[in-house]
């Protein structure tokens, strides 16, 4: 019956007898002083906040694959690449798109959970048991920590390797194993300089009627028409052997056609000639340490200062999951509790975050064009963690946690 008192926000009746301390199973480490490490609540907490944290952040990254990995159809369509080496590729895109939502959602699965538990008065009957606001916060901070960790991973090194890995793979689908990929009646793009096409593919490998479009020359356009051939695989990767044949050169200095008529030729089909160096990586690419001192010939002088950027906000951009965490245990732990709830304190919590997300983009695109404006990437990432800590567990100026707080501020 005390319960439902203290549930309800009510004092018991006069007549009741009170001196005896209210029975909650976490109470004791209010009463002594001690209690241990991890307890029930903690866990309860924890695991709600867990859960819905892989739920948000694993349908987040879905939706987000589903709209991007449409850039890629064409792979499939043009391409002829079968379904599961489309799921291979774009799914080496996930990593990334984690990278990005997890600070998000785990602000998103605090502000719910936390809310949540107000709207149903469990914050109210913890407190009432005495449990202090670090007590309370402690689940959703030690889930900030785990996704700052998950966060220095992914971009210290999942990320770069998986981007890698992308590229690479899409290098070779648009430079090489799309030769091998040539279908029946389909002008198929194997480079973007050239383009071949195939009347008939024989089960035995023997192509029939092939026509090659070839630009790779920026002096002349060839047409080549064969009667049939057969890809075999070079030095430099796939090249088609045609026979019985006919070479239509138009030089575009003369605006001559010169016809050659052959027995054999071999077109290559690997690259296009401005493909034939080694692929340049990107910046997504490379670790921390190729960031902040790039080798000679890897990038180009006006982009050092990007590459710099693009590493600090690596190396910061994780910790802003602790800073959105506090931003939302601001926004439901202080303020005056309301019995049916309220939107105003929840609605500030997402404004903030919304202006601290803009803040960051913003100060990245400055710090490209002045590198001395750097050090305010980890000022955007850490300043409002520290603001926030402040405010929930710094001195207790009178009122900041509301009519509601009946429990001491003893650390659980």
């Amino acid at each position: 019956m005390y319960a439902k008192w203290v549930r309800d926000g009510l004092q018991a009746p006069a007549n009741r007898r009170t001196t005896r301390p209210m029975s909650f199973p976490l109470s004791g480490a209010a009463q002594t002083g001690m209690g241990p490490l991890v307890t029930r609540i903690d866990r309860y907490l924890f695991r709600q906040l867990g859960l819905a944290l892989l739920a948000v952040t694993g349908g987040l990254s879905l939706l987000i694959w589903l709209t991007q990995s449409l850039r890629f159809v064409e792979l499939v369509v043009n391409r002829g690449l079968s379904f599961g080496v489309f799921l291979q590729l774009t799914g080496l895109l996930l990593p990334s798109f984690v990278a990005v939502i997890l600070p998000i959602t785990t602000f998103i699965v605090v502000q719910f959970i936390y809310q949540r538990l107000s709207s149903d008065r469990e914050l109210t009957v913890m407190r009432a048991a005495g449990i202090s606001p670090f007590g309370l916060s402690r689940p959703a901070l030690a889930l900030a920590v785990v996704a700052v960790v998950c966060g220095y991973l992914l971009n210290l090194w999942l990320v770069p390797a998986a981007l890698s890995s992308f590229r690479e793979f899409q290098w070779e689908i648009r430079n090489r194993i799309a030769a091998f990929l040539l279908q029946d009646g389909v002008f198929t793009a194997v480079t973007e300089d050239m383009t071949v096409y195939v009347r008939v593919r024989e089960p035995n490998g023997t192509l029939r009627g092939i026509m090659v479009d070839d630009r790779r020359q920026k002096t002349s356009h060839a047409t080549i028409l064969a009667e049939s051939g057969r890809i075999v695989d070079g030095p430099a990767g796939p090249r088609v052997l045609m026979e019985n044949g006919t070479r239509q050169e138009v030089d575009k200095a003369t605006g001559r056609l010169n016809i050659l008529a052959f027995r054999e030729n071999v077109v290559d089909l690997a690259q296009s000639a401005r493909a034939e160096a080694a692929r340049a990586r990107d910046m997504s690419e490379v670790g921390i340490q190729e960031l902040l001192d790039p080798p000679p010939g890897m990038a180009q002088p006006r982009d050092i200062p990007r590459w710099k950027v693009e590493a600090h906000k690596r190396l910061a951009t994780p910790l802003t999951a602790l800073s959105y965490t506090l931003v939302a245990l601001v926004a439901v732990l202080t303020g005056t509790f309301r019995r049916h709830g309220g939107v105003l304190r929840p609605a500030m919590g997402i404004a903030a975050v919304v202006v601290l997300l803009a803040l960051g983009l913003a100060l990245g695109n400055l710090a490209v064009r002045n590198v001395s404006l750097i050090p305010l990437l980890w000022v955007q990432a850490l300043l409002p963690a520290v603001v926030c800590g402040w405010w929930l567990y710094g001195p207790l100026p009178q009122g900041r946690w509301g009519a509601d707080r009946a429990g001491s501020r003893q650390a659980v």
